[in-house]
C-alpha cells in the first residue's frame, strides 16, 4: 500500500553503482545531479576512446573531481574497460591503484561506445583469473550481440551461454550482473553464490516495454537492455524490495543530447540522474516497501564492494514537483525521464 502524501522518511546517503558521466562540458553539466544525491558512484568507462588503463582512469578521475561544484562531497569510483587486449598486469595495477574498483565487460557492439568490447569471452579467462586473484569485481553488460537473436532475448541467452560458465569457472570472482531486466536474470542472481550480485535501475522498476510505444515511438524510453514485459518488471520489483543484499541500486543514467535521441537511429540510454533517489523512492513506495529502500540504496552495494557505509543522511518527502522538459548538457540539451511530467517525491534535506 503506497504511503500518504506528505510522508517523510530519512535514510543513509546512498551510492550509485552504475553511472555514465560522459566527459568535458557534458560531464560538467550532469555531474552535479549525482553529487547532490549520492556520496559515491561507479563510473562507466565507455568514453571515446574508452578508459582501458589505470593511467587513463586516473586522468578521468581528475577531470571529474575538477568539475565537481564547490561544497559537494562526491567520490568517483573508477572502472576499466575490458578489451581483447587487457592484460593480467593491468589488472594487478588496477587493484594496487586504490581508485579503480572494478572492470567492465561490454560484449562488442552491445550498447553505446562498445565497439572496442570483448568478442570471445573465453579468450579472456587468464584476465578473469587475475581478477579473481586480485579480488577485483567484474561488471557485466549481459547481452549477446548476434543479429539473429531477438532483442528481447539477448539478456537471457547471454546468461545461459556465458554467465553460467563464467561463474562456474571462477567461483571466487566477484561479479555484478548489471542493470538486469528479466525474471530469468533475477532468478539467476538469487540462486548464485554470494560472489554474484546485480544492479537494478529505477526505470526498469517503473516502466515496462509498453512505455516505448505509448501514443507513438518514445525515443527517450529507449535503453539497452531494452524494457521488458510487465511480468519481468514485477519480478525486478520483487527482487529490489526483497531485502536480499545481492540486489542494489545502479541507475545506468545515460545522458544523450536530445538530437541524438530524436532521429532515425537514436541512441540508447535514459537520463535519470537528476532525480534518481526520488524515482527509486516512488518504485519502493508503490510496492509498499519504503522500509526496504535504505538497504537497497545505501547498504548492500558498499558491503558487496567492501567499502564503508556513508555517514550522512538525506530526508525525502512525498510531495509532487514538476519535471523540466529538458536540462542543459554542454552545448546541447538532455531530455530526462518524466520530461514535462511530475515526480512523486522530493529530497528536502
Amino acid at each position: 500500500m503506497p504511503s500518504d502524501p506528505g510522508t517523510e522518511i530519512e535514510i543513509r546517503r546512498g551510492d550509485d553503482w552504475h553511472l555514465h558521466l560522459r566527459d568535458g562540458a557534458d560531464m560538467q553539466s550532469v555531474l552535479p545531479f549525482t553529487a547532490r544525491q549520492f556520496a559515491r558512484a561507479i563510473v562507466m568507462p565507455n568514453l571515446k576512446p574508452p578508459v582501458t588503463t589505470v593511467g587513463e582512469a586516473a586522468a578521468y578521475r581528475d577531470r571529474i573531481l575538477s568539475a565537481l561544484p564547490a561544497g559537494l562531497a562526491f567520490e568517483p569510483l573508477m572502472t576499466l574497460y575490458l578489451t581483447n587486449d587487457t592484460s593480467a598486469a593491468e589488472i594487478k595495477a588496477a587493484k594496487e591503484s586504490g581508485f579503480v574498483h572494478a572492470v567492465k565487460l561490454y560484449p562488442a557492439g552491445a550498447t553505446t561506445n562498445s565497439e572496442a568490447g570483448v568478442s570471445v569471452l573465453t579468450n579472456l579467462y587468464p584476465v578473469f583469473e587475475a581478477m579473481q586473484e586480485a579480488d577485483l569485481p567484474l561488471l557485466v553488460h549481459g547481452e549477446v550481440t548476434d543479429a539473429a537473436t531477438d532483442v528481447f532475448d539477448r539478456e537471457r541467452l547471454f546468461m545461459e551461454r556465458d554467465m553460467h560458465p563464467l561463474v562456474r569457472r571462477f567461483p571466487d570472482l566477484r561479479v555484478v550482473f548489471e542493470h538486469i531486466t528479466t525474471r530469468d536474470a533475477a532468478d539467476f542472481v538469487e540462486n548464485a553464490t554470494e560472489r554474484v550480485a546485480a544492479t537494478i535501475t529505477a526505470h526498469h522498476l517503473l516502466l515496462n516495454r509498453n512505455a516505448l510505444f505509448a501514443g507513438g515511438i518514445r525515443p527517450h524510453h529507449y535503453c539497452l537492455p531494452v524494457l521488458k514485459r510487465e511480468e519481468h518488471r514485477q519480478r525486478l520489483v520483487a527482487a529490489a524490495i526483497s531485502g536480499n543484499p545481492k540486489f542494489f541500486a545502479g541507475t545506468d543514467s545515460a545522458p544523450h543530447a536530445k538530437h541524438t535521441k530524436e532521429n532515425d537511429c537514436g541512441c540508447a540510454g535514459i537520463f535519470t540522474a537528476y532525480a534518481a533517489v526520488e524515482l527509486y523512492a516512488e518504485a519502493f513506495d508503490n510496492a509498499g516497501a519504503l522500509d526496504r529502500l535504505e538497504g537497497f540504496l545505501s547498504e548492500f552495494g558498499p558491503r558487496f564492494y567492501g567499502l564503508p557505509l556513508n555517514a550522512g543522511k538525506i530526508k525525502l518527502k512525498k510531495v509532487k514537483s514538476a519535471v523540466p522538459k529538458s536540462f542543459v548538457m554542454g552545448a546541447n540539451e538532455v531530455v530526462p525521464l518524466r520530461s514535462g511530467g511530475e515526480l512523486e517525491w522530493q529530497i528536502v534535506a
